[in-house]
């Protein structure tokens, strides 16, 4: 139940670790759903009804009650994605939804309680962000009962081939000296997103015993 703290680059994978932190959890018995919240795309005027729900008559356009993406998540995963995107305004309702286990839903007179397992994700450094006062450190700190860093691709080249094989799937063409060299030797800026980029490129190749370097030279 523990929240989790996902930190990485751009392309480093946290969803896919937000969606395995799920998976172990529900082998442990927690099986409600994961319902994935990209922060950064929640429209500021319905962000708190879109998180918290309201009730039926709460404000103009609310003609029946709506749950809520935290309810959403009820005996699962809430993953809030881009969490260093969060509005400031909802930052304390988070922070109090955490504490709480319970929601106010917009409207509400009293509060519903919610059993969900919270795990963010963010490209940002958010220790700036709180020195900067754009995000509370108390948000931060129920967050992160549990930090895991995602390295970036250039850090973890040992990974580089065997990702590429599993992007590639069977039956899995040799790769030319001057490729495996390229790949093992590029930077990654995209990291993970990118190497799936030059994989599915590799892939739409005409079919080869080898895959040869001039088919993704230009990304490389």
């Amino acid at each position: 139940r523990a929240p989790v703290l996902l930190l990485g680059e751009s392309g480093t994978g946290k969803d896919v670790a937000a969606r395995a932190l799920h998976a172990h959890a529900g082998k442990a018995g927690r099986g409600g759903p994961l319902v994935p919240v990209n922060c950064a795309a929640i429209p500021g005027e319905l962000a708190e009804s879109q998180l918290f729900g309201h009730v039926a008559g709460a404000f103009s356009g609310a003609r029946v009650a709506h749950k809520g993406l935290f309810r959403a998540a009820e005996g699962g995963t809430l993953f809030l994605d881009e969490i260093g995107d969060l509005p400031p305004a909802l930052q304390p309702k988070l922070l109090r939804a955490l504490e709480e286990n319970a929601v106010w839903p917009v409207g509400a007179v009293s509060p519903l309680p919610c059993d969900v397992r919270f795990i963010a994700a963010t490209s940002k450094d958010l220790r700036a962000d709180m020195e900067r006062g754009h995000f509370r450190g108390d948000l931060y700190a129920r967050l992160s009962a549990l930090v895991i860093r995602l390295p970036p691709l250039r850090q973890r080249v040992e990974d580089v081939l065997p990702l590429l094989a599993h992007f590639l799937g069977d039956p899995r063409p040799r790769l030319a000296p001057a490729l495996a060299e390229a790949l093992l030797l590029h930077h990654w800026p995209f990291n993970i997103r990118e190497l799936a980029q030059v994989a599915a490129a590799l892939k739409a190749a005409p079919p080869a015993s080898t895959l040869d370097l001039s088919l993704v030279a230009e990304r490389l």
